[in-house]
């Protein structure tokens, strides 16, 4: 029997780039698939549009706002498929990428596992500078600095989801880099070195023009990460050294805005950190 793979798509007033989105999923060579859409209380003409993807593989959620860790939290909650693949309402995948991942990932036994991709700004393709290159196996340490792995990209195992999930509601901005933290930690991470993905940027309404301060939310995510029980000796230097990092540069942005009570307040919580303390993370969103 053939692996069920669920592909979890949310979408918030995402009507204009659906289309391209939802075309390149029923251009996949690989059939065996349902594709949940959740509708992250869009206002736009969402709706209507899904009417006319009358396939019995699609299902669609609607639910009140809130936010894309949310709405990818219901469509798992939801799903069926041993396998779950997820994929932003504005990226689109080559026809080959779900048959290529799960085969690679079947032939060298990994749970988690993303494909290369070719990045688009503002209609434009784009070369991804050095840094950006895709790892593979364990790299809990390289993402510590950056988010090494792209949402659209990816395609995991219900077994990994179980350890790993859910994707923090409290993180409206880098709810994909405390992902991962947390994935890369337990898991090697596979690597289709085939560019299977399409990833656009440059929107006005990415949540990473948005969100203001995302450095904040990666402070959470390493505080969040320091606290969970986990790491090593090794593990907890280097994310405390990278966590301290962050925090100052956090710190000297907030003292250029003339913000010395935020700065003041995230540099005692990393000092808390350090020794040790629990700290509450709710204070930092």
């Amino acid at each position: 029997m053939e692996t069920l793979v669920s592909i979890i798509l949310p979408t918030f007033n995402r009507a204009a780039f659906l289309p391209d989105t939802l075309d390149s999923v029923f251009a996949q060579t690989y059939p065996h698939w349902e594709l949940i859409i959740i509708d992250d209380g869009s206002t736009d003409n969402t709706v209507e549009l899904l009417k006319s993807y009358d396939d019995p593989r699609v299902r669609y959620i609607y639910q009140e706002n809130q936010g894309v860790s949310g709405a990818r939290n219901t469509g798992i909650a939801q799903c069926a498929g041993d396998m779950i693949a997820l994929l932003d309402s504005d990226d689109i995948w080559l026809p080959k990428k779900l048959e290529k991942q799960l085969a690679y990932m079947e032939k060298h036994g990994f749970e988690i596992c993303q494909t290369d991709e070719i990045w688009i700004r503002n209609g434009k393709r784009v070369n991804q500078p050095a840094k950006y290159a895709k790892p593979e196996g364990w790299f809990f340490e390289a993402s510590l600095v950056m988010c090494l792995i792209s949402p659209s990209c990816t395609m995991f195992t219900r077994k990994a989801w179980d350890s790993i999930g859910p994707f923090d509601v409290d993180m409206p901005s880098c709810e994909d880099y405390d992902m991962w933290l947390r994935a890369c930690l337990v898991y090697p991470v596979g690597l289709v070195p085939e560019k299977l993905t399409i990833k656009h940027g440059g929107r006005e309404d990415q949540l990473s023009n948005c969100v203001p301060c995302a450095d904040l939310y990666r402070i959470r995510a390493l505080m969040k990460i320091l606290q969970c029980g986990k790491l090593d000796a090794e593990q907890e230097a280097t994310a405390l050294a990278e966590l301290e990092k962050k925090v100052t540069i956090y710190r000297q942005g907030c003292e250029k805005r003339g913000k010395s009570e935020n700065a003041d307040q995230v540099w005692n919580l990393f000092c808390m950190v350090q020794q040790g303390k629990k700290v509450p993370l709710n204070t930092l969103c």
